[in-house]
């Protein structure tokens, strides 16, 4: 097996570099030109389906393709109204743990590009003069963003050019430490985009020969459902990359690579499932096998859209999902190995 020691750092770097191009569901326009750059400089072909994801195709033997697939979209916001003391009300895009955002800066962006900062806050904001500071609902209706601007009214804001369906970025604050963590808000999933990137990267790098073509779809619609909804028809099989959950009652742990079973859509194909029980073994893989009751993936959506294509789930243990999340870099290697395996195996 490869040794990943020596792609860490491109690894940290394509994260790093996904994680500054905000791309809440719906949004590619910054984060598509980034992931073409990494996977042509891979030696891939790139192209953009009509509705924004992105097929990263890389050659191999025979006439069969295989599909790998990961979403670069990510929680985030849209501008709801414009109160009249000029507080920002906001919906969210996607569904990220609201009681977390309480505090946490973000970036509003205009149709005509102008990018203003702001903070979400509780409607009860300073403890000093709210009675329900502490206890006060942590919801749409019981929070907005505070902007950077000198704003005292609606009209204000819509001097700035604000307009309801405005898009809000939320600071991902990345950090990598010194003992392997990577925190960082929305490594689901990008993680998966930059472990897929990666091993792309190793292939090419090495020389490695693939047995069948593989094309790796770039989602941008996962978190409001209807990711993968299409895939190439080309496609005989899809292995899904997205987070392994870590919490009560799972096996999975943040240095671990997880092999869903099940997920709330169902059972991922058993052959499969197997075959990557099996790859992870014979690696010598930390891993686990888990079933994730409140958890769909971009594979979930391609069954639930009918294509006759099997499919199985991977990806690393990733701790307090859709909040500020984090896993470990022997949870990226175990999964970028794993990728490999399956992809190099017959």
């Amino acid at each position: 097996m490869t040794d990943f020691s020596k792609y860490e750092e491109y690894y940290k770097n394509t994260l790093l570099a996904l994680m500054n191009a905000p791309s809440p569901s719906g949004y590619y326009i910054e984060v598509m030109p980034v992931i073409k750059e990494l996977a042509e400089a891979a030696g891939c072909t790139f192209e953009m389906t009509r509705k924004g994801c992105a097929i990263i195709t890389l050659p191999g033997g025979d006439g069969e393709t295989v599909g790998c697939c990961a979403h670069a979209d990510t929680l985030g916001a849209m501008v709801r109204h414009a109160a009249e003391n000029g507080d920002l009300s906001f919906t969210r895009v996607g569904g990220p743990t609201l009681p977390t955002l309480d505090g946490e800066y973000c970036m509003v962006l205009t149709r005509d590009g102008r990018r203003y900062t702001g903070t979400f806050l509780s409607r009860s904001p300073a403890s000093h003069v709210y009675d329900d500071a502490a206890t006060r609902a942590r919801d749409e209706e019981n929070m907005y963003i505070r902007l950077d601007e000198v704003v005292k009214s609606a009209e204000d804001i819509e001097k700035l050019g604000i307009e309801n369906g405005d898009y809000v970025f939320i600071d991902p604050k990345t950090e990598f430490t010194q003992s392997g963590f990577i925190k960082s808000r929305f490594i689901d999933d990008k993680a998966s985009v930059a472990c897929l990137l990666t091993a792309a990267h190793m292939i090419h790098s090495e020389g490695m020969k693939l047995p069948h073509t593989v094309k790796m779809i770039i989602t941008v619609y996962e978190e409001v459902g209807h990711g993968a909804s299409w895939v190439p028809e080309d496609i005989t099989a899809m292995l899904g990359v997205d987070m392994g959950c870590v919490g009560s009652d799972l096996s999975c742990d943040e240095f671990k690579v997880s092999i869903c079973a099940k997920d709330s859509t169902g059972p991922y194909d058993y052959a499969m499932t197997n075959r990557l029980v099996s790859l992870a073994r014979e690696n010598g893989l930390d891993f686990a096998v888990d079933i994730y009751p409140h958890y769909s993936s971009d594979v979930s959506v391609m069954y639930r859209s009918g294509h006759d294509i099997p499919g199985a789930l991977i990806g690393t243990g990733v701790h307090a999902s859709h909040g500020m999340e984090r896993t470990h870099m022997s949870g990226i290697k175990n999964t970028v190995l794993l990728i490999l395996a399956y992809l190099l195996s017959e």
